[in-house]
C-alpha cells in the first residue's frame, strides 16, 4: 500500500456534492444571492448556526472517494444522550472505521479523539463533546480486536501497521471534515484532537506528521515511542519474569508493592513541604529504595530494573518509572508487576505492560507470534526497529510546520502514571526546547502530581483540556496556570494548580491546603532524572 496514493483522494474543495433532489452544487461555495439575500433581511447567520443541514437522506446518499456510509441515524435528546445529533458509520478503504457525531446545534468547531492501547475498535475519547456542540469523530484504526492489548492484527500485514501508526487517524479526520462540510455547508472554524495514552501518541504524530490537520492538540500520557517502550517493557519483563514459564507467580508481591508503597510517602511525601499523600515533583525529591523494609533482595533488584528502565550497554534506550512517584499496589499489580490470573490463563500475559511490550515485539517488529521475550538481547535494537519505528514512533522534536500554521500544543503526563514512564514525555519536551528555544509560544507540557494514568490517583488531575486549548486558539489564552480538580461522588474536594514544565506547584505555608490558592509556583533549581 502506497501511503501517499491513500491521503491524495481528497481534493475535497473543487467537488461537487449530491443532495437529496439529486442536483448537485459547488461545496461551500455560498452564492452572491444567498449572501445578499440575508443582507436585506437583515438577518446574516452568526458561523455555527446551522440552519441548511443536510437531511438523513441526503447524507446517506453523499458520496466520498474511498469511503462507504454503512449507517446514517438521527440520535434524539434524552438522558442517556443530552443533545440530540445525527449519528454517521462509515470506512475508510477496505478497514479504517469510524463514528462521526453531528450536533443539531453546532458550535462551528470539530474535535477528534483519541484510542487506547492498540485500539481495534471504534473508539474516541471526546465523544462527550457531541453535548457541548461539538461535531466529533473517532475511529479502530484499521484493524478489529475488542482486547485492545494483542497485536496478531498486525503480522505480515503492513496496511494495518501503517494505519494504526499514523494514517487511519489522518485519514478519518480528511473524511470527518469533508462530512462536516456536506452536512452544514460550512467549514469548521477550528479544528481540535484530544487524546491520552495511545491516542497521546496519536496526538503528537498529528502534530508532527501532519501539522495542518488540527489547531489545538492537547497528548495526556503519551505513548509516542513505540519501539522504546517495548524495550522498557521487555527489560522489565525479564527482571521479573525470567522464566517465560512462570508468569503467574511474580517476583513482586502485593505485600512488597504495599511496603513500597508506604515507604515513599514516608520517605517523600514532606519534601515540598507539604504532608498531604501526593509527591508534588519526583524528579526533586531524595528516595532511598535500601530503606525499604521487609522487601527481599530479589524483590528490590526487580524494582530497581522498573526504576532503571532499558539499555543498550551504557546507552539508555528508554526510561523507566519515577523513583518516588507514589506507588498504588493494584495499579502497579495490573500494569507493571502482576500477576492478572485471568491475562495469564487467557493470553499468557501477566500484565498490561507485558503484553504491550512483547506483542510490539510479536505482530509489529519481528512478525514472530512464538518470538520469545526472555532471550532477546538489546545489542541489535536499532536495526530490529528501524522499520516498524518509521511508522509507530512520534519521536521527532522538529514542530517547525505545526509553529508555521499556529497551531498550539499541550502535552500533560500524570507523576504517578504506573502504565507510561513520566520521564519519558519530559525529555522529549526537553528535545523540543532544545530544538526551538521559543517552543512555550506554541507548546507547553503540565506534570501532574499523584496522577495515575490518564487521571485518577491521589492528586487532582481533573481538568478540561479541551477548553484550556480552545481559549488558547481561539483567544490567544496561553495557559500560564490550570487548576486541576479532584472530586468524590461529584463534588470538589481538592483543587491545585498546575504550571507549565519546569515550574511547579508548592504550599505557600498558609490557607486552605485543598485550595489551589493556597499553592504558588516554584522553578526547580536544576532539573534532574
Amino acid at each position: 500500500m502506497n501511503a501517499n496514493d491513500a491521503i491524495a483522494v481528497f481534493p475535497i474543495e473543487s467537488m461537487p456534492i449530491q443532495t437529496a433532489s439529486n442536483e448537485t452544487r459547488p461545496l461551500f461555495k455560498p452564492s452572491f444571492l444567498v449572501l445578499l439575500i440575508a443582507l436585506l433581511a437583515g438577518t446574516t447567520a452568526s458561523f455555527g448556526q446551522s440552519t441548511n443541514r443536510l437531511s438523513v437522506d441526503a447524507v446517506r446518499r453523499l458520496r466520498l472517494p474511498d469511503v462507504v456510509l454503512e449507517s446514517v441515524k438521527s440520535v434524539e435528546s434524552d438522558s442517556k444522550n443530552p443533545k440530540a445529533h445525527l449519528e454517521v458509520n462509515g470506512v475508510i478503504g477496505t478497514s479504517i472505521h469510524f463514528e462521526l457525531l453531528l450536533p443539531q446545534d453546532w458550535n462551528g468547531r470539530f474535535v477528534m479523539g483519541g484510542g487506547g492501547g492498540f485500539v481495534g475498535t471504534v473508539q474516541n475519547m471526546a465523544r462527550d463533546s457531541v453535548n457541548r456542540g461539538y461535531a466529533t469523530v473517532g475511529t479502530d484504526t484499521g484493524h478489529h480486536d475488542e482486547s485492545g492489548y494483542l497485536a496478531v492484527w498486525a503480522i505480515d500485514n503492513l496496511e494495518a501497521k501503517v494505519n494504526f501508526g499514523h494514517l487511519a487517524v489522518h485519514r478519518t479526520a480528511e473524511v470527518a471534515k469533508a462530512l462536516i462540510r456536506d452536512y452544514y455547508g460550512s467549514e469548521s472554524k477550528y479544528a481540535y484532537f484530544v487524546g491520552c495514552s495511545r491516542g497521546g501518541g496519536q496526538a503528537m504524530m498529528e502534530a508532527q506528521r501532519y501539522p495542518r490537520d488540527f489547531d489545538g492538540i492537547v497528548a495526556g500520557a503519551p505513548a509516542f515511542n513505540w519501539t522504546g517502550l517495548a524495550a522498557m517493557s521487555v527489560a522489565i519483563a525479564q527482571a521479573l519474569y525470567p522464566d517465560p514459564a512462570t508468569l503467574d507467580h511474580p517476583v513482586i508481591t502485593k505485600e512488597s508493592l504495599e511496603r513500597l508503597q508506604a515507604s515513599i510517602i514516608e520517605q517523600c511525601d514532606a519534601q515540598d513541604g507539604l504532608k498531604d499523600g501526593v509527591v508534588q515533583n519526583p524528579p526533586s525529591t531524595h528516595f532511598d529504595l535500601s530503606k525499604v523494609p521487609g522487601i527481599t533482595e530479589e524483590q528490590r533488584k526487580a524494582i530497581e530494573a522498573i526504576y532503571r528502565g532499558a539499555f543498550n550497554g551504557n546507552v539508555q534506550i528508554y526510561p523507566g518509572y519515577s523513583p518516588g512517584a507514589e506507588c498504588d499496589p493494584n495499579q502497579w499489580i495490573a500494569w507493571i508487576t502482576g500477576s492478572v490470573p485471568r491475562m495469564v490463563a487467557k493470553d499468557h500475559v501477566p500484565d498490561l505492560m507485558f503484553a504491550f511490550g512483547t506483542q510490539i515485539w510479536k505482530g509489529l517488529v519481528f512478525n514472530d507470534p512464538d518470538w520469545d521475550y526472555s532471550r532477546y538481547s538489546f545489542s541489535s535494537f536499532e536495526r530490529d526497529t528501524r522499520l516498524a519505528a518509521s511508522f509507530l514512533n512520534a519521536t521527532s522534536p522538529n514542530l517547525d510546520a505545526f509553529k508555521a500554521r499556529k497551531g498550539k500544543l499541550i502535552i500533560w503526563h500524570g507523576w504517578a502514571d504506573p502504565a507510561l514512564p513520566a520521564q519519558a514525555t519530559v525529555d522529549y519536551y526537553r528535545q523540543v526546547e532544545a530544538h526551538d528555544p521559543n517552543a512555550a509560544e506554541y507548546c507547553r507540557l503540565f506534570m501532574v502530581p499523584g496522577c495515575l494514568h490518564c487521571g485518577g490517583g491521589p492528586g487532582a488531575s481533573e481538568v478540561d483540556w479541551l477548553s484550556t486549548i480552545a481559549d488558547w486558539v481561539e483567544h490567544s489564552q496561553a495557559p500560564d496556570k490550570v487548576i486541576a480538580s479532584k472530586s468524590e461522588s461529584g463534588h470538589v474536594e481538592i483543587t491545585r494548580p498546575l504550571f507549565p514544565y519546569p515550574r511547579y506547584a508548592v504550599y505557600n505555608g498558609s490557607g486552605d491546603t485543598k485550595s489551589a490558592e493556597s499553592f504558588v509556583a516554584k522553578s526547580p533549581a536544576a532539573l534532574t532524572h
